[in-house]
């Protein structure tokens, strides 16, 4: 999701791309980085074109303001088995292939000028045809993103069954507020995992907090602190 540039809208069209063929999975004009609205298309373009194995970073599901990052689309893309890559902003090498598109996007707008406010979504419809199944890529062969694309074989799962921890795991339920109660104190950890199961790991004076396979908070027993996790990848290549 981009800034408007021309639109007249605070921000741009929500785009999903898929990193290996280029395919736009979905180019919608919600107009806005609200859960709901964002939710509502992503879900629409899962049901159409399949489950990703992951994800990268997005405004909406990005929240600048909140320790580590999270917002609720965070967790609601991570119960359906999504791996999120938070990459660096405006970092080429890791959304490059997004930039590009963004960039033909713009061209585009500039040389056909935009449609008047309610024609918009039909405006990027045309130009999301245009881009999957007319324009070739040198990257692809001098292919089309639509000949080689297949649909994901993952299924969206309206309710998605819950995460099963290692059998052997510490676990805790986070309370409503989702504060942690553990050696007898109250840690505040996330405010988007009200009410959700995490796993502890103890070593020395120091615990790890996961969701699902997700480190999330460090707590320093012996200096009576926590830390969020900024939840970069290891390889800012990704």
């Amino acid at each position: 999701m981009k800034s408007s540039k021309g639109w007249d809208k605070p921000v741009g069209p929500l785009s999903v791309i898929d990193d290996a063929t280029r395919y736009a999975n979905a180019l919608d004009g919600t107009w806005t980085t609200r859960a709901e609205a964002v939710q509502e298309r992503l879900t629409a373009a899962f049901i159409d074109c399949g489950l990703p194995d992951a994800m990268d970073h997005g405004t909406p599901w990005w929240n600048t303001k909140a320790a580590g990052g999270w917002s609720q689309l965070t967790v609601w893309l991570m119960k359906q088995d999504i791996q999120l890559h938070f990459c660096a902003i405006r970092h080429p090498q890791t959304q490059g292939k997004v930039e590009r598109f963004h960039g033909a996007l713009e061209v585009a707008r500039r040389r056909r000028g935009p449609a008047s406010p309610e024609l918009h979504q039909g405006w990027l419809d045309c130009f999301r045809h245009e881009y999957n199944n007319l324009r070739p890529h040198e990257a692809l062969a001098m292919k089309t993103p639509a000949s080689v694309w297949k649909k994901s074989q993952r299924l969206y799962l309206p309710h998605p069954p819950p995460w099963v921890y290692p059998a052997d795991a510490e676990l805790h339920q986070l309370t409503s507020n989702s504060v942690l109660h553990l050696s007898g104190r109250r840690w505040p950890i996330s405010r988007t995992l009200g009410g959700e199961q995490v796993q502890t790991i103890r070593i020395a004076q120091r615990i790890e907090v996961f969701y699902r396979h997700t480190l999330i908070r460090e707590i320093d027993l012996a200096g009576q602190g926590s830390t969020a996790v900024e939840p970069w990848p290891a390889n800012p290549e990704l």
